[in-house]
Formats: structure tokens, C-alpha cells, sequence
């Protein structure tokens, strides 16, 4: 199967029109932070001929397939193995700052999610794996066999917001007395048996767990905190950040560092805002936008995408 067949960027038409007035110069470099399957790149790098992409995976399996994707555009682009706070390093090392365009597609890919042994679906019964990068790192299984009732309590209701986090704890901590947890089916039991009947009409409860656990494994929030932050700096003035996010904890971060990255920074009751105080960036749009109906129809995938953006317009002091 064509991978186009099993991979559609979201937004992908909003996200060009949003980056265009920032990579449509020959010369121009981009940042795609979580390059995944390479969709979002192939139309950027297809769009714009005089276009450099920058491409970041931590997912070995989605550089290599991104890299035989793109082939026809060897010469355009640079490909690296990296977590995407690292993307500082990644523009060094390619001797390409201050860059020109950035986009983030956050959350699980498409690829890690089709893979049934990666362990990210709950839907599919697997290793309890959910390592984004599969060469490092604790796996699921392993938080699940380590952590004590308090921690997992506190991964589930902070990365899931599970209401039964207590309970669904606790079921874990006793059904692993018994045997180790190391397939996703057995946890998903383990869930739907915890979860009162009342409640198994509100969604899959396995849903939330399995974000919380994912998040965890890959430090996914604490990641992107320091992310944004040092992707704002690689912009040059004129430079524009495009990020796609797909559950609140993660929008709700993005939200707040591009909205403080755009506001004055003057003392409350200045009778005139003096240079150095004036905001960085200007959001490029309001609140945060989502995919449309027929979109969703289309790729039931967009359904929770939230998208924000900014453009650099002034130098940091």
C-alpha cells in the first residue's frame, strides 16, 4: 500500500497558507519539528521549489519510511534523529539559524498508531512498548510494573484527567500481584472490569489511561514545555511557527507560551510602551483553530486538532 494511502497530514492546506509568506523565498529553511511520515513535508518542499526542510523524528521507523518518501528531494532536505527539544542543536549542526518557518504535528503519528505492536491502541491487543523512540527509555510495562499506586494515581489523572484514576490504580497494583501486565489487551480488561457499568457508556475507559501511560514513557509534556520556548528563539524576525495539538494539556501549553510571547512585557501604568518592552510576535490566529466537518469526515484523525500560530516580528533584547 501506497504510504500516502495510509497517512493524510492534517490541516495541511491551512498549515501552507499560514507558513507561505515566511518560506516562499528561495532559500528559505523549515523546521518540521515532528516529521512523522513526511506528509506535511512532501507538500511543503512540492509548493515551494527553493524550499530547505529541516526534518526531526525521534521514531527511527518514521525517518527511515519520511527518507524513502522524500528521496526525490535528497538535495532539500536533512534528516535527524532527535526529540524535538533538541532543535536547537539540530538548525547548529546544519548550520542553518535563524530559520525560516516551523511546524510541529504533536501527539501520536498515524504510523505508531497502525503499528499494532508498538502497544500506543488500545483497540489492538500488544507488547505494552508505547516508546515514540524505540532504541531508549522505559516502556509501559515497565511503568505499570514499577510504579507505586500514588504515581500512577497521579499520571492518570494529570496526563488522562481520569476520573477513576484512584480506582483503575488500584486494579492495576492488584491484577499485577498476580502475573505481570505486559500486553495491552490484558490492561484493557483489567480497565473495563474496574469501571462501573453507569459509566462504560462515556467512552472507552481505557482511552485516558492510555494517553496518561504514552505521555509518560515519552515525557511528552515536560518535552514539549522546553520546546516551544527554544523553537521561538531559532525564528527569524518575519519567521513563522505553525503547532498542531490533540488533547488540552498539550494546547493548553502551547497557547500559554505563544500568548505570553506576544505580549508587552511593560510595567502595568507605563504611559508609553518603551521599545524594549514591545511584544516578539503577533498570533496569526484567533484562539485556536480546528479541522472542518468535511475534514473530519474525510480523516476522523482531525477531529481533536487544535492549531495555533505566530510570526516573529521583533528581535529578542
Amino acid at each position: 500500500m501506497d504510504i500516502r494511502d495510509i497517512h493524510t497530514p492534517v490541516l495541511l492546506e491551512r498549515c501552507i497558507e499560514l507558513l507561505a509568506p515566511a518560506i516562499a523565498h528561495d532559500g528559505a529553511v523549515l523546521v518540521d519539528g515532528t516529521l512523522g511520515m513526511g506528509g506535511h513535508t512532501e507538500a511543503l518542499l512540492q509548493r515551494f521549489p527553493g524550499l530547505h526542510v529541516i526534518g526531526l523524528d525521534r521514531d527511527q521507523d518514521a525517518l527511515r519510511i519520511a527518507e524513502e518518501r522524500l528521496a526525490p528531494y535528497a538535495d532539500r532536505t536533512t534528516f535527524v534523529h532527535t526529540v524535538y527539544d533538541g532543535i536547537a542543536a539540530a538548525v547548529e549542526e546544519a548550520g542553518a539559524g535563524p530559520v525560516d518557518g516551523i511546524l510541529f504535528d504533536l501527539g501520536v503519528s498515524s504510523l505508531q498508531l497502525d503499528v499494532a505492536d508498538r502497544g500506543f491502541a488500545y483497540a489492538k491487543d500488544a507488547p505494552l512498548d508505547m516508546r515514540m523512540d524505540q532504541t531508549t527509555g522505559p516502556t509501559a510495562a515497565d511503568v505499570l510494573a514499577t510504579y507505586g499506586e500514588g504515581d500512577l494515581r497521579r499520571i492518570f489523572e494529570r496526563y488522562g484527567e481520569e476520573r477513576l484514576a484512584g480506582r483503575y490504580a488500584r486494579a492495576i497494583i492488584a491484577a499485577r500481584a498476580q502475573e505481570p501486565l505486559l500486553r495491552s489487551g490484558r490492561l484493557v480488561d483489567i480497565l473495563q472490569a474496574a469501571t462501573p457499568a453507569a459509566l462504560k457508556q462515556a467512552g472507552h475507559p481505557a482511552k485516558r489511561v492510555f494517553q496518561a501511560l504514552r505521555i509518560e514513557v515519552n515525557g511528552e509534556l515536560a518535552v514539549l514545555e522546553r520546546t516551544v520556548p527554544a523553537a521561538l528563539a531559532q525564528l527569524r524576525v518575519g519567521g513563522r511557527i505553525v503547532v498542531m495539538s490533540y488533547q488540552s494539556l498539550e494546547d493548553r501549553l502551547v497557547k500559554r507560551v505563544l500568548q505570553d510571547a506576544a505580549a508587552s512585557t511593560a510595567p502595568a501604568g507605563l504611559p508609553v510602551e518603551l521599545p524594549e518592552h514591545a511584544p516578539r510576535f503577533r498570533l496569526l490566529v484567533k484562539g485556536a483553530e480546528t479541522a472542518s466537518e468535511e475534514e473530519v469526515a474525510r480523516n476522523p484523525r482531525a477531529a481533536p486538532v487544535r492549531l495555533r500560530a505566530a510570526e516573529r516580528i521583533k528581535e529578542s533584547m
